[in-house]
């Protein structure tokens, strides 16, 4: 009897759903496994993740942590929160077939107000992403801090004076949660990476990657890596007003992606579409070529100083 593959996840309801659906994967293809519940920082000492480049993984530098100390063999993250330079001795073992990756809006009594871009209205969201987009094409609106896992972010909606809240799609769909007040938001463009999911595991455990990596879906895996190569190249975390979307359409891969001013007073598009077999680079190359502009390295300047 092989000896079960022990997956880490933390404890919230969407975090637990990802995971057994890996566990549920790996049972497809005869592979035991468990699940650990990881519950905070404080659970573990023996390990600090060191990232490259300084960044810090701020919703899974826990897991990683449990990894390192070997406490668990596999970790599963929601992708987009996951640093884009991966903790020193975890890699990549799997990405699984993306969910949507659309924002939606959950509104408390109505949207009609959606429709004007000049209306005035409160809503809640804690990404500078969603912030920024949401300013740019709604000037007068403020916007409210909004913290805690799917569930806890969903009540605070009744219980505050906003009206409404901006979502993953792809976190409420997958615990049947989204509710009938939501509207897609088909103009935001998502975080890089968003409505995937990532497994990863140590650098050398050769079962526990072939394991994983029967999941792997490689047209997800190309589409979020061109994303997050862009995000790499531009700056780093994913607390940035970086936007990414990267699709197969027949032969090729369409990317849109953005960089906008914290306040949402600027913004700077750019697509590219490429063939399939040129693919591999096309995130570093918009991410170059957005940098060509002077009001592009300017604002990326701005940011950079503002966060250190």
């Amino acid at each position: 009897m092989a000896t079960a593959l022990r997956i880490g996840t933390r404890d919230s309801q969407l975090a637990v759903w990802q995971a057994t659906l890996v566990k549920d994967q790996l049972a497809e293809i005869g592979v035991p496994s468990e699940l650990v519940y990881i519950k905070s920082e404080g659970d573990i000492d023996l390990v600090t993740p060191l990232y490259a480049l300084g960044v810090q993984g701020v919703f899974t530098k826990t897991l990683d942590a449990a990894l390192l100390s070997n406490r668990i063999d596999i970790a599963v993250h929601s992708m987009k929160d996951v640093p884009t330079q991966l903790a020193q001795g975890i890699c990549q073992a799997a990405v699984l077939k993306r969910a949507s990756y659309r924002d939606i809006f959950v509104y408390k009594n109505d949207a009609s107000f959606l429709d004007n871009p000049g209306s005035v209205a409160t809503i809640a969201t804690s990404s500078v992403r969603r912030i920024a987009q949401w300013l740019h094409r709604y000037p007068n609106h403020k916007v409210e801090d909004i913290r805690g896992n799917v569930n806890t972010r969903l009540r605070k909606v009744q219980e505050n004076d906003w009206h409404g809240a901006i979502f993953a799609a792809a976190g409420l769909e997958r615990i049947n949660l989204r509710p009938p007040r939501s509207v897609d938001l088909d103009w935001m463009l998502p975080a890089p990476a968003q409505g995937a999911i990532m497994i990863v595991c140590r650098e050398g455990d050769r079962f526990a990657y072939d394991a994983c990596h029967a999941s792997n879906d490689p047209v997800t895996a190309l589409c979020t890596r061109i994303e997050r190569d862009f995000l790499r190249t531009l700056m780093g975390g994913c607390s940035t007003p970086i936007s990414a979307l990267a699709v197969m359409d027949h032969a090729q891969i369409v990317f849109r992606g953005n960089l906008c001013s914290p306040d949402g007073a600027t913004s700077l598009p750019i697509e590219k579409a490429v063939a399939i077999s040129e693919a591999n680079s096309l995130g570093v190359i918009a991410a170059q070529e957005l940098l060509q502009q002077p009001s592009a390295r300017k604002l990326v300047q701005e940011i950079h100083h503002a966060r250190n």
